[in-house]
């Protein structure tokens, strides 16, 4: 039982501590910043919308906006199947020499929808985003100063969950993204980073290949592609998109089951992830793989203390319990003040791992996760 115990909890420990200190010290010793300049190349902003409607016509004013040559940009949007008000505004926008509208009338899945994009994309560079998240009018001229450097393949932008007038939340989902984004600065710093954030990243146009129609993460397949191919991913914290907290709050748990099952089916779609073609294997195993771990490592450290009779095992065991009592204080509402934060954070942390256990049970059952959800 002990042996289940210092394993289990020294899997949890790596997984959320071990690997960003080891990012920490590894960007410390082989610091590899990205090498930004000014730089302007023709450009494809690409989206696949289903049922936007509510934020479809907000998001074409915001892209219309950027801070980037209006000649040295296009605007490839495409309707899977949707059949809400979506293609009305579509129709409306493309009147706009700069917008391309793709209507297919029955979904097909986003990954579908992008190589259908992605066939007509002009541009050098491809800027893939989503309908609900705002860029800063800046962002897209930033995000393409790290293009500069050619040995930059694909770059993630940074997600901001608030308001760009009050900033950022700090609770619960905002502190969960915060130690994310931190994760992902370190990778970059010495690196590459596993992955981007799928509401706002670029990459190269040549290295684009067509993605398999059923992929749940594109924002992880494509960029594992570039590194694949000998480029480096990197993250630019100063290129921004924001996304309304309440609504990523109400979608997180669905979003991270599609998440978390999407790992799943990388290792189905591409297993030379776990081969020496991927030249970030470690790192793509510490930050991806392992968390597909933690629902179970986290139950055999709770279980365990229960069989073992000395002091320090009952002491893991209440100090658990204690912290699983926070999450449901947080579920209830129950806690205020700074008691109410450090709950909302043991909320949170629970909230992903049954995410995880969900996933889980997604991949042995079979069960198809809608791009969507």
């Amino acid at each position: 039982m002990r042996g289940f115990f210092w394993g289990a909890a020294a899997l949890i420990l790596y997984t959320y501590f071990g690997y960003p200190a080891w990012l920490w010290v590894r960007s410390r010793w082989r610091s590899r910043s990205l090498e930004s300049a000014p730089f302007t190349p023709l450009i494809s902003v690409v989206m696949v919308v289903r049922n936007e409607e509510q934020f479809l016509r907000r998001k074409l004013q915001n892209l219309l906006q950027l801070d980037y040559p209006c000649e040295l940009s296009q605007i490839l949007v495409v309707s899977d199947g949707s059949t809400d008000g979506t293609e009305t505004i579509l129709r409306e926008y493309a009147q706009d020499p700069r917008v391309i509208v793709l209507l297919n009338h029955l979904p097909r899945g986003k990954a579908s929808g992008l190589n259908d994009a992605l066939a007509l994309a002009q541009g050098e560079i491809v800027v893939l985003t989503d309908a609900r998240q705002l860029l800063e009018r800046n962002s897209v001229r930033i995000l393409m100063e790290d293009f500069a450097d050619p040995v930059v393949g694909c770059v993630s932008g940074e997600l901001m969950l608030g308001d760009p007038e009050s900033g950022e939340i700090g609770q619960g989902t905002g502190l969960y993204w915060g130690y994310e984004k931190r994760v992902r600065e370190l990778e970059a710093t010495s690196g590459s980073v596993v992955g981007a954030t799928g509401a706002f990243y670029a990459v190269r146009r040549n290295l684009l290949a067509a993605l398999p129609p059923e992929t749940i993460l594109d924002d992880v397949y494509v960029p594992m592609q570039v590194v694949r191919q000998g480029a480096r991913v990197g993250f630019d914290s100063r290129a921004r998109a924001w996304d309304d907290a309440k609504l990523q709050t109400e979608h997180e748990f669905g979003r991270k089951v599609r998440t978390l099952s999407g790992n799943y089916q990388l290792l189905q779609l591409a297993p030379w992830l776990l081969t020496s073609e991927n030249p970030i294997r470690f790192e793509f195993v510490s930050h991806k793989l392992l968390r597909l771990l933690m629902p179970f490592a986290l139950t055999v450290a709770l279980i365990t203390p229960a069989f073992l009779p000395q002091p320090i095992y009952r002491v893991a065991l209440v100090m658990q319990l204690f912290f699983y009592g926070l999450s449901l204080l947080a579920r209830l509402h129950l806690a205020r003040g700074i008691l109410g934060r450090i709950a909302d954070a043991a909320h949170t942390f629970v909230f992903l791992n049954v995410a995880a256990l969900v996933a889980f049970m997604n991949f042995i059952t079979g069960r198809k996760v809608v791009w969507g959800q």
